[in-house]
């Protein structure tokens, strides 16, 4: 039995509590006040060293003391103290617990005479932000300032831990790990258990207030084999988001400038700005200047990335066009919690810059500025486009810029003749350099201006049967000036600056019925749809060009709507009804089919659709649409459009979608008939296919292809392996895309791989 001054001094002196799990708090009594609040201070001391790895968001770590008078709770299945030599030890499950910090061992040891702290037998030391710190033995002194460990291991907040054969903490903020191995694999293991990667270095040294990780003689181990290795490596802590220094360097190969290597650098300037360099040393035009700066406002961020070279050895018969390069910009802003504004542009000295030097292989640059508006029922956008051409293949005569592009809907709170009534209005001005376009039967002028205001009225009845009926009305007016308008008739083959005018209402009403069954397995829903449409015809003036109603893809997704061009430039006028049946089977086990075909009768007035629309006659094509979702594993679909009679498929789409196991397909199967009238000269049949196959685990082989079957011609075809867990990604791939027009073939390959806190790098080649 422990003498009532023992208990004293377990009590003041390092805070142990009498056996049986009996709870008590350290305090500071006079005496052995100080040696309490140092014994209870020191514990959270030297598990700084670590940081947690938990399935958690990044949490800052804690690094504050306790406050002064904190209270400290313990409990132990057995306590002993020897007056002789000063001993107090705790033995079973020992667990004290410091403010937010606990410490579980087996035993603890405390020495009264020198103030040492151990504690051994499965220790674990966790913080309140989750980090963990494990070891054999735990030994702490001077304050908790000090201390030694013995086989532990150090959970950090990233994923990443370090296992060591010794560690040593000095000054209360530096630790130092003997023997170590870094790695962020957690479940990425070998056969054998070992991490995939590791890290391993004869020293590791972590720096708290400098937030570093230095590694002394660091070897790069993937799969228990030594594949690299540096004299020294140091990069930042988990508590650092963004730190000054250098990034993995890249590769690349393109045919204009052979061979090139990036080294990236990147500048924290401040918490809310930073500046990256990454120039590329290239073999054949040299050094290539490519500068990211970025920043973040109170209300939005924004970055200006600029790219410039002297070519040593230009590729133009100009020696003037020595001097190349290109600025991208994006930014965005919030006004106010309704209102944001922003831009996004490209601006490049010549078309293809940024193409030959493997940084954008986009043909046509949108420039945009916007500004945005969202609040309750109403929407306003506003935009500045410019469009640029990046492609020698493009006609940049023909791109136009829209200054201002805008457009805006509201909607009234109130019921008008108990439905709900909408104002929606558009408005744009579009420029170009001259009066050309790229597409077959379609005119676009020099410029145009369009103003449209519509009104449009609905509401929705629910019958005793069931039956669903929603009438409907619209009124919109239209005005335009056109300049330069292509036209035949006209001496010069232009039309003259004009003024046209449009009044286009229209009415109608929906009406479905549906039907609802319930069977063994499942619900379906059949239901037959009956439309009815009475517009205005549409005015066919000649002196309106057609800039946003251009393509036309008439199927069932658009059989029953009160407009079926893309645009406003066009309006389909006349007076008809569209029919149509749905049906809808949703399975008890998540399965579903779906399935729905119609048709749509001109019944008066002028007709809108020119010749391979689906829509030219009294009567349309035929459409329809089948999906079938038995599992959530399994997914096919196929649309058509056919004559009436059925004669001829006009077009036809099939896809598939399936996931077995470790293998993943996905294709797809297209057949269109040319459509001159609406973008689209060339009849279109194509078919793709891509696949993903798990190998072994982590290990993936992948590949596709794209075959243009009207021309015979495989268009695209990629394939490669790729190996993914928790702490790597690997991939190397090929990629040969055909160049229809010049008959070229661009073949590109592509090696990454990245390591899960350490970064990673990346080789591609063009040729």
């Amino acid at each position: 039995m422990i003498a009532p001054r023992v208990q004293k001094v377990m009590k003041v002196g390092v805070g142990l509590a009498k056996a049986s799990h009996e709870r008590k708090v350290c305090r500071k009594p006079a005496g052995f006040g100080l040696l309490a609040a140092v014994s209870c201070l020191g514990i959270l001391t030297f598990g700084n060293i670590a940081h947690a790895i938990e399935e958690l968001p990044f949490i800052k770590p804690v690094l504050e003391e306790p406050t002064p008078g904190t209270e400290a709770d313990f409990s132990a299945a057995k306590l002993t103290f020897d007056p002789a030599t000063k001993l107090a030890v705790a033995t079973g499950k020992v667990v004290i617990t410091y403010g937010p910090y606990t410490l579980n061992a087996s035993r603890v040891t405390f020495n009264q005479n020198t103030g040492a702290f151990t504690a051994n037998g499965s220790v674990e030391l966790r913080e309140p932000n989750g980090n963990v710190m494990q070891a054999e033995s735990l030994q702490l002194k001077n304050r908790f300032k000090e201390g030694f460990a013995r086989h532990l291991k150090a959970l950090l907040t990233n994923n990443v831990t370090i296992s060591a054969r010794y560690a040593v903490r000095k000054e209360g903020r530096i630790t130092v790990f003997e023997d170590a191995r870094y790695t962020a694999c957690k479940n990425c293991n070998t056969r054998n258990g070992e991490p995939i990667w590791e890290l391993v270095s004869d020293e590791t040294t972590h720096d708290q207030n400098a937030k570093t990780l230095t590694h002394v003689n660091p070897r790069l181990k993937i799969g228990g084999v030594t594949v690299a290795g540096l004299p020294y490596l140091e990069h930042a802590d988990p508590t650092v988001k963004r730190r000054t220094g250098w990034l993995p360097p890249t590769a690349k190969v393109g045919k204009v400038f052979g061979v090139g290597v990036a080294t990236p650098y990147f500048w924290a300037i401040s918490p809310d700005k930073d500046l990256t360099f990454r120039p590329m040393l290239t073999t054949r035009q040299g050094p290539v200047a490519d500068v990211e700066y970025r920043q973040r406002t109170a209300a939005g961020l924004y970055n200006i990335r600029g790219y410039g070279v002297y070519e040593l050895s230009p590729n133009k018969s100009d020696e003037d066009d020595r001097l190349r390069g290109a600025v991208e910009s994006k930014g965005d802003f919030a006004l106010n919690a309704n209102w944001d504004w922003g831009w996004n542009g490209v601006l490049a000295s010549d078309r293809t810059f940024l193409d030959d030097y493997n940084y954008n292989d986009t043909e046509i640059a949108q420039n945009e500025f916007y500004v945005r508006g969202l609040w309750g029922r109403n929407y306003i956008s506003a935009q500045a486009l410019n469009f640029a051409a990046l492609s020698n293949d493009v006609d940049a005569d023909s791109l136009p810029t829209a200054l201002p592009y805008a457009q805006g809907e509201h909607y009234l709170n109130e019921d008008i003749l108990a439905g709900q009534l909408r104002f929606a209005w558009r408005t744009y001005s579009i420029f170009r350099d001259e009066a050309s376009t790229p597409f077959t039967d379609v005119n676009h002028g020099s410029s145009q201006s369009r103003a449209i205001a519509e009104l449009s009225w609905k509401d929705e009845y629910i019958g005793g049967l069931g039956q669903v009926f929603t009438p409907f009305a619209n009124l919109r007016g239209d005005i335009y000036l056109t300049n330069n308008l292509p036209d035949a008739t006209e001496p010069t083959g232009f039309r003259d600056e004009e003024v046209s005018t449009r009044l286009l209402p229209s009415a109608g009403f929906d009406l479905r019925l549906p039907f609802f069954g319930e069977h063994e397995h499942g619900q379906g829903i059949f239901s037959p749809v009956f439309q009815f449409i009475a517009a205005t015809d549409e005015k066919q003036d000649s002196g309106i060009g057609n800039e946003d109603s251009i393509t036309l893809n008439f199927d069932q997704s658009s059989l029953f709507l009160a407009d079926r061009f893309t645009g406003f430039d066009r309006y389909e006028g006349g007076v008809r009804a569209n029919l149509g049946l749905t049906y809808s089977f949703m399975g008890t086990n998540g399965g579903l089919f779906k399935a729905s075909a119609g048709e749509s009768f001109h019944l008066a007035g002028e007709n809108s659709f020119a010749d391979g629309s689906g829509l030219e006659g009294s009567s349309s094509d035929l459409v329809g649409a089948v999906l079938f979702q038995p599992w959530d594993s399994l997914s096919l679909s196929y649309e058509i459009r056919a004559e009436e009679d059925l004669s001829e498929i006009n077009r036809q789409a099939a896809m598939l979608s399936l996931t077995f196991d470790r293998f993943t397909l996905n294709a797809g199967y297209l057949d269109i008939n040319a459509e001159a009238a609406y973008g689209r000269p060339v009849d279109e049949q194509w078919a793709e296919i891509d696949a993903r196959l798990g190998v072994t685990e982590g290990w993936y082989l992948f590949g596709g292809a794209r075959y243009d079957i009207e021309n015979s011609d495989l268009v695209s075809r990629t394939v490669g392996i790729e190996f993914d867990c928790d702490c790597m990604n690997f991939k190397l791939a090929y990629t040969g895309t055909d160049d229809q027009d010049t008959g070229n073939t661009d073949h590109r390959v592509m090696l990454s791989i990245d390591f899960a806190t350490l970064g990673g790098t990346k080789v591609s080649t063009g040729f």
